[in-house]
């Protein structure tokens, strides 16, 4: 799904749109930027067309079935903290631990980023995406011990169902604890958008419970795991 829309309303990396298209029908959804074609983003007002052509941001949650090519929506945001990817980073390891639905989709914004600055990137996932650069290499869930080896920066991307998996496989290695960069967009729902305390999108880390509307989606690997 293409969207057009102003520059202004690009989020990055992890960070997410509310899109809704004026109706009471259904709760705003939730878009997270993936690729930048030469022509995904139209310059226009605060409102939105929708494409089904080319894949340039992603749903987080499923898309109404009455979204069609030409609707108009309207979006909010940049919302949220996105990823921070280091400019010292030489070898990225991007790692879809749990969602074969939608696979690496949240974390493709990052790969351009990486390799305008040299940086070795390698996927982890449970299935091999289409259309992604020459450069990039993709491994299975199964050789996430070596990249996190490997890797000077990792980011993942993790159900919040599905976190204490990740900190539980995580925990067995020994190199996110020697100071390595990692971050981690924790996908929860976030129907306000950061406007309320409701804390339906509640994520418990090591001291606190945050609001991953407006605290994150993403968080520093050192206050998760």
């Amino acid at each position: 799904m293409r969207l057009s829309c102003a520059s202004s309303l690009i989020p990055s990396p992890g960070q997410y749109l509310l899109a809704g298209d004026g109706s009471d029908a259904s709760l705003p959804v939730p878009l997270f930027h993936t690729d930048s074609a030469p022509d995904g983003f139209v310059h226009s007002t605060a409102s939105t067309l929708v494409h089904r052509t080319t894949s340039t941001l992603v749903a987080a949650a499923p898309v109404p079935d009455s979204w069609s090519p030409g609707l108009v929506l309207t979006l909010r945001g940049p919302l949220g903290r996105g990823f921070a990817l280091p400019l010292s980073a030489r070898k990225v390891g991007l790692v879809a631990f749990d969602d074969k639905r939608s696979g690496p989709a949240r974390l493709r914004g990052l790969i351009q980023p990486a390799l305008q600055q040299e940086a070795a990137v390698v996927l982890v996932c449970s299935s091999t995406p289409d259309s992604l650069p020459d450069d990039v290499e993709v491994q299975p869930l199964s050789a996430l011990p070596e990249i996190v080896e490997w890797a000077d920066y990792l980011a993942f991307d993790v159900r919040r169902e599905k976190l204490h998996q990740l900190r539980e496989r995580l925990g067995k290695l020994n190199q996110l604890a020697a100071g390595k960069a990692a971050q981690a967009l924790i996908r929860t729902p976030v129907p306000c958008g950061g406007v309320a305390d409701c804390g339906v999108c509640a994520v418990n880390l090591k001291s606190d419970w945050k609001l991953a509307c407006k605290e994150g989606p993403v968080f520093d690997w050192n206050e998760v795991g």
